[in-house]
């Protein structure tokens, strides 16, 4: 309902409120005392309605304020939501934008100093800046490195084993096949660098196949493929009609382990071959005798048995009792090992090149077969 519809309905409310107390004190006057007169009632009909104009207009007032009122309360509640707002970030936000001083003073408020500040930096007193921690370096295996002699060492000889002199030669025979189909005769010779050659001669075969030879150190038996070419591997050729003759590196400076000479058939392919003579069929086995003269060396380990950091145990010796292999124990060094077979550091590297250990220590690799024979070099 609109003001104006409110307004006159207040007017006629007032004008029935007028004319009903009007009738009502007029007719009271006639009953109560007839001295009253027309004039008189005349002039309370003029002051009733004036009375009633002054209540719509009362009502008019009250509703106008009710509206204001119901419009501030709303006003005032956002205000103090804003205010409290803006109060809120100014503490929590003042000390990082600089916005806040002291409480107390109008001044600037004095540097606080962090818990973690690294005291005794600056101008001699304690700064506000903290040091950043150090990133810790993880612990783990020592790096692995190559052995280096003692410094001790340098003033002892260079250790050295002497070579066999050139054509010496270390190993000689004949190999002949089961039925006689090959033959030839071979020899081992020292090239005088430390190495040696193997050379055949004398080589005849009536195989439909070409036909090789090599050193091994585990013997097969006749009809067995090859699993293994050995060392110092040559073909020697097929069929022939006159001997034949060849010479190959052994590739190796030591070869007394290599105990078999085994001839096998190299045929390129199975089909037309009978299975015996197929590729890879091993033809003859032949064992070999070495006879490599001693050589002359200025290292010469003896075992004084197990000690700390040299704990490991000797796995074979030589013909003449010396210790020939070493299994290392955990945490050996290599001088504590050198030192129980009586021998330099420099020595134990060089019977073993390429010797690896860990750390500063040298600690040498758990489990690992040293070489402690100098004819084995």
């Amino acid at each position: 309902m609109t003001d104006d519809e409110r307004d006159a309905g207040d007017d006629r409310s007032g004008a029935e409120d007028g004319t009903a107390d009007g009738t009502a004190d007029g007719t009271a006057s006639t009953a109560s005392t007839a001295e009253h007169s027309v004039d008189d009632w005349l002039e309370a009909a003029r002051v009733e309605p004036a009375a009633g104009a002054r209540r719509r207009g009362e009502r008019r007032a009250e509703r106008r304020d009710e509206k204001r009122g119901g419009a501030v309360v709303p006003i005032i509640a956002v205000s103090v939501a804003v205010a409290t707002v803006i109060g809120a970030s100014f503490v929590i936000f003042g000390d990082a934008l600089g916005l806040r001083g002291d409480e107390t003073s109008a001044g600037p408020a004095p540097a606080t100093i962090s818990a973690s500040a690294r005291p005794g930096a600056g101008q001699g007193g304690p700064s506000s800046t903290p040091t950043p921690t150090p990133t810790p370096t993880p612990s783990g295996e020592p790096t692995q490195q190559a052995a280096t002699a003692a410094p001790a060492d340098a003033a002892l000889p260079a250790p050295s084993v002497a070579t066999v002199p050139a054509g010496t030669v270390v190993s000689e025979s004949d190999v002949r096949s089961p039925l006689g189909s090959v033959a030839f005769h071979y020899r081992v010779v020292a090239d005088g660098s430390d190495g040696y050659d193997i050379e055949y001669s004398g080589f005849t075969s009536t195989l439909p196949v070409p036909v090789s030879v090599t050193l091994i150190d585990i013997a097969p038996s006749v009809g067995d493929g090859m699993t293994s070419y050995g060392v110092g591997s040559v073909l020697l050729g097929g069929p022939t009609t006159s001997p034949a003759s060849g010479r190959v590196a052994l590739g190796t400076s030591q070869p007394s382990y290599l105990g078999t000479i085994v001839t096998y058939s190299s045929a390129p392919s199975a089909d037309g071959v009978p299975l015996e003579i197929g590729p890879d069929k091993v033809l003859a086995v032949s064992s070999v005798a070495w006879s490599i003269p001693p050589r002359e060396t200025n290292i010469a380990p003896v075992d004084s048995g197990p000690a700390s950091l040299a704990a490991g145990q000797v796995s074979s010796t030589t013909d003449a009792g010396a210790p020939r292999r070493y299994v290392v124990a955990p945490n050996d060094t290599i001088a504590e090992v050198a030192a129980r077979f009586d021998i330099s550091v420099a020595a134990l590297i060089y019977l073993n090149a390429g010797l690896q250990v860990l750390g500063d220590d040298q600690r040498l690799f758990e489990g690992t077969t040293l070489n402690l024979d100098p004819a084995a070099v």
